[in-house]
């Protein structure tokens, strides 16, 4: 059985039509998709995080908000940039949230994408070390997190107040947390790499290759090379794989006027990001019938567990509500999906 959740990219903007106009329209806004996105028996309820932007940045407040106001719904990011992180305090921001949510909490983290700042955490402060790139910086610095998540000892001690030479760990721990890490992973090669670690595999609407084939196919190649590198590494425990989509149903006079004229978006588009070349996924615009029998034809869809929905949050609460309301009733069912209402 499927699990499907909404990803908010969490913009806000003082213009015609939008209705987040400030951070706080959009912080409290999102509390409140959750909460209707739970009512309606969506699985999860998801965050980009971007800095320098008119968009979520700080993603652990939120996080808190929602899981002290919902109770079923999973609550993640989709994803946290690493070079921005202090990875112990991000780890006990994360057991804190993680607790309260009753431990819900599904973290996305990867080492970044293209964004509005040349070097963004270089101004926060995060320098690689000479010979090392940002991306691998992201790297150890979620190799540190995860262990801090698991209750490693990352401290000294100071013996006369600890009466110990045992170094310390971080503090809250939030037990099962760290089987609840996920990697965003836009290639194939660290699709592989996410599995060799041990992390779940969240992969997005476009892979920073391109061979081809139509993005839903190299994406499910994606997913397979994942779980069989993750076979290779005999790890217990089942992985899982999220994929994001963009799905507009179209059904009332509304939508028709921001949506209605989207054919060019229909099929997959080729371009660059980061000097290489990149796939993008084609948008599911249209009937809910024309989506749902779509859907059911994307082998990526088929092949992940959890499919993340991209809204258009700047739309509102309302409209975002009855959009999920709509795939919920007329399109998820076809990818094998039931509503979860406890």
């Amino acid at each position: 059985m499927k699990r499907i959740g909404f990803l908010s990219f969490g913009h806000y903007q003082a213009i015609p039509g939008s209705r987040t106009r400030s951070a706080s329209d959009v912080l409290l806004q999102s509390i409140e998709l959750a909460e209707a996105a739970e009512e309606i028996g969506i699985d999860g309820a998801y965050f980009r995080v971007h800095h320098f932007a008119k968009q979520l940045a700080s993603p652990f407040p939120l996080l808190a908000a929602i899981g002290a106001r919902t109770s079923r719904i999973e609550i993640g990011t989709g994803v946290i940039d690493m070079r921005y992180e202090n990875a112990l305090y991000m780890a006990e921001e994360a057991a804190a949230a993680d607790l309260i949510s009753g431990g819900r909490l599904q973290l996305g983290v990867s080492r970044g994408s293209p964004e509005p700042a040349l070097n963004g955490a270089r101004t926060f402060g995060y320098v690689p070390p000479e010979g090392m790139a940002d991306a691998d910086l992201a790297r150890v610095k979620t190799e540190l997190f995860r262990a801090a998540i698991t209750g490693a000892g990352v401290a000294e001690p100071n013996p006369q107040m600890t009466g110990s030479y045992e170094p310390l760990a971080i503090e809250p721990q939030s037990p099962g947390l760290a089987d609840r890490i996920w990697w965003g992973a836009g290639s194939r090669a660290t699709g592989q790499w996410a599995a060799e670690q041990g992390m779940n595999l969240m992969s997005s609407t476009l892979l920073t290759e391109d061979t081809g084939v139509p993005f839903d196919q190299l994406q499910a190649e994606q997913i397979a090379m994942f779980r069989a590198a993750w076979a290779e590494q005999g790890w217990e425990r089942t992985p899982r794989v999220s994929i994001s989509r963009s799905v507009i149903p179209v059904t009332t006079d509304e939508d028709r006027r921001y949506f209605g004229g989207r054919s060019s978006e229909s099929q997959d588009q080729v371009g660059y990001i980061d000097g290489g070349i990149a796939r993008f996924g084609k948008s599911y615009t249209g009937e809910p019938d024309q989506i749902a029998a779509e859907l059911a034809a994307d082998a990526a869809v088929q092949a992940a567990d959890t499919v993340l929905l991209t809204v258009p949050n700047q739309l509102g609460v309302d409209y975002n509500a009855r959009l999920l309301q709509t795939i919920a009733d007329h399109i998820a069912p076809a990818i094998d999906w039931e509503p979860n209402l406890g």
